[in-house]
């Protein structure tokens, strides 16, 4: 055979495998919801028009309605918009829509240990135990809070010391972040001048990025190829395993060191549950499960509290009145005199409001968080197979105009009720919502809010550089993503007692 002919049979094949793919997928797009038509293999992967989804979502369910299909590569991911269509599907149809995909980047580094496994049962027993644990320690309790008190106070002196100096909050919140979920999986906290521990933020800063990242998404469609391609997720996942080794040589600290009569934090007790469970055939509580759970503790209660910190920072330098009544009512219900408790909450209606305000008005990506039907469904009209992705879009609740009276305007009066008492909206889905709503939500909320008061009642912040991007969204996006420096201003306050 000629060259010529070989190429014409190899073009040939190719032409076929292409016109394969794209009938089976034809196919497919026929039995779902409607949405933009994808390219063959890619899917809409590439295609700035339709992902990331937080920017795209109006125009496709304008065009589409709030139910619609999108393609990464050959997999179909349904994306539900709007909070009626999210709020019926994960709270209406929770089981139905309580299912959790595999998502190969969390494969390759979990290997499936831990409570984000994807063995249903794994995940339920190590989550009940994860979260019946960290009650125990506190959370949502009264000593939770005076852990966050006192990291707070500590960030007070690291700030008092910058002398009024630009500074960039990112590292210094995730390190306070830190210290509080190590008080209660450690049992201890970390100096802020300790460089070890420093990288070791870094490195899950730079997981949790990537994590969330197109380039995680293309790895999580295309992981045989990816697995085997150079690339920034070999050096990720690489410093992910540096990090679960010091898990492990933890870990080991604590088997040597246990005192069953007087467990001193979460590592402790799941030692000990592994004890009890070691004759148990199913091996729930195994040590790599106890590496990865702790992995997930420290990553989970870390950079998504410090960054949501940083972020209500930046809105509140852009908008000084709402910063300056803010500081107004911690002067009037706190003081000078001491620090913000959990209590001071209650009589702190406007305060309460601003930080649900800046909750809602936080845009995250939402591709690389699927759920997934566990069952044929029939909702809203449309059959959506078992075992499809499913992407619920919680920036399209937040921004739904039937629920809030100025969507994309940022008003605590979304949370006040005309008495100017706060006031609870379903429509609120920042910890997410159903059943796989963030476990995490407790210690959150207590955190942003003790941080946050504590923060404000000793400093006004003030941005250190005139950013020209007037699109906060898109200024935030750059400031997360370290393309550009998030520098502000602590400027000591004078409050009389």
């Amino acid at each position: 055979m000629d060259a010529g002919s070989a190429g014409v049979l190899i073009t040939l094949l190719l032409l076929s495998v292409l016109w394969f793919l794209v009938g089976r997928s034809h196919k497919k797009r026929s039995q779902l919801p409607p949405g933009p038509a994808p390219w063959p293999i890619l899917g809409n992967l590439w295609q700035k028009n339709v992902l990331p989804l937080y920017r795209t979502y109006e125009k496709l369910s304008s065009r589409y309605g709030p139910i619609f299909t999108v393609w990464l590569g050959p997999k179909p991911v349904v994306v539900l918009c709007g909070y009626e269509v999210v709020k019926d599907a994960l709270l209406g149809h929770s089981e139905k829509f309580g299912g959790r995909p595999e998502i190969p980047l969390q494969v390759q580094l979990s290997k499936d240990y831990g409570f984000i496994s994807n063995n249903e049962k794994k995940w339920q027993e190590l989550r009940r135990f994860s979260l019946s644990t960290l009650r125990d320690f506190g959370m949502g309790k009264s000593s939770m809070s005076q852990r966050v008190q006192q990291e707070a106070q500590h960030l007070v002196e690291l700030l008092a010391k910058l002398e009024g100096n630009a500074f960039e909050p990112m590292m210094l919140f995730r390190h306070a972040a830190a210290n509080v979920i190590c008080s209660v999986v450690f049992g201890s906290r970390y100096s802020y001048s300790d460089r070890a521990f420093l990288e070791l933020l870094n490195m899950i800063g730079n997981y949790i990025s990537f994590f969330v990242s197109p380039i995680a998404m293309v790895y999580n469609t295309f992981p045989n190829i990816m697995h085997h391609l150079p690339g920034p997720h070999r050096k990720v996942l690489a410093d992910c395993e540096k990090l679960k080794d010091y898990i492990r040589e933890r870990v080991e600290h604590h088997h040597l060191t246990l005192d069953p009569s007087c467990p001193r934090d979460y590592i402790d007790c799941f030692l000990m549950k592994a004890e009890k469970e070691k004759s148990s055939p199913e091996n729930m509580y195994s040590n790599e499960d106890l590496v990865m759970s702790v992995f997930n503790l420290f990553g989970a209660g870390t950079v998504t509290t410090s960054n949501t910190l940083v972020f209500f920072l930046l809105i509140l330098a852009k908008y000084p009145h709402i910063q300056t009544k803010v500081q107004e009512e911690i002067d009037m219900v706190v003081g000078a005199g001491r620090a913000p408790n959990t209590e001071d909450k209650l009589r702190m209606p406007y305060t309460n409001a601003v930080i649900h305000e800046l909750q809602r008005v936080h845009i995250t990506r939402v591709e690389n968080f699927p759920r997934m039907t566990t069952q044929d469904v029939m909702f809203r009209g449309h059959t959506i197979p078992k075992g499809t992705t499913v992407i619920p879009v919680f920036s399209s609740v937040h921004m739904d105009p039937t629920q809030w009276k100025n969507p994309k305007e940022i008003d605590p009066g979304h949370f006040l009720d005309e008495k100017g008492e706060f006031r609870k909206r379903e429509a609120f889905m920042a910890f997410s919502a159903g059943k796989r709503m963030c476990p995490g939500e407790a210690l959150a909320r207590i955190e942003l809010f003790l941080f946050l008061t504590t923060l404000l009642q000793n400093f006004t912040f003030q941005l250190a550089i005139d950013y020209e991007e007037t699109d906060l969204l898109s200024l935030w996006a750059e400031i997360e993503k370290k393309a550009i420096p998030g520098k502000f201003f602590a400027i000591r306050r004078l409050v009389s007692s």
